[in-house]
């Protein structure tokens, strides 16, 4: 089958450098124009079903790709950003501040069982996306699917299908709006596009 990994578009706490996990701040114009496009970007593939986090910011690109392929939308919870606790919210420069021994130990080589703050650790949302995993493992080679969701959680997801350990996910970035895609067969996974932004309008900040 093939999966289709989409983060959401940019958010006003993306926009202004803000811990962001289970808060669903307004997605500012720069991410609407994201979310058209990655909308316009999967509308004209095949799409057999949609998945997206509950949170509106995701959700606004799952609607708009279900009205535009007739594809049945399911919101899931285990699609949703990691809880970033007492993060939620503030500049890094004010983290480190206030929980410099987490930042110490989210800075190590190793950070999965790491807990934020109030919040979740990695090895946390890695488990509650296995079995979400093995759901897309198990259907039907012919399957498309497309599943929107946030940058902790798409990485991770991308880890787990993989078979990489968690701290893999350090290892690549995912952009605002971009389109990941890979190919799951014979409980085998393959990524085809990673990062895929070619379909986004420029970022004003990045102009020439």
């Amino acid at each position: 089958m093939r999966l289709y990994l989409v983060r959401h578009g940019e958010s006003t706490y993306n926009r202004d450098g803000l811990g962001l996990g289970r808060e669903d701040p307004p997605l500012t114009d720069l991410g609407l124009r994201q979310t058209a496009a990655a909308v316009e970007r999967l509308a004209g593939e095949r799409v057999d079903r949609i998945l997206t986090s509950p949170l509106e910011r995701a959700a606004a690109i799952a609607r708009g790709l279900a009205e535009r392929t007739g594809a049945p939308l399911e919101t899931r919870g285990d699609l949703i950003e990691m809880d970033v606790g007492e993060t939620e919210g503030l500049p890094f420069r004010e983290m480190r501040e206030r929980f410099p021994g987490f930042i110490e130990a989210w800075r190590a080589p190793d950070p999965t069982d790491v807990v934020m703050p109030g919040g979740e650790s990695l090895a946390q949302v890695a488990e509650r996306l296995e079995p979400l995993a093995a759901e897309l493992h198990a259907l039907p080679d012919e399957e498309t699917v497309v599943a929107v969701s946030h940058n902790f959680v798409v990485r991770l997801l991308i880890c787990r299908l993989l078979g990489l350990e968690v701290p893999a996910f350090r290892a690549f970035s995912l952009d605002l709006a971009s389109v990941s895609t890979l190919s799951l067969r014979a409980g085998r996974a393959s990524l085809r596009t990673l990062n895929n932004r070619c379909h986004l309008p420029p970022d004003p900040d990045t102009r020439a």
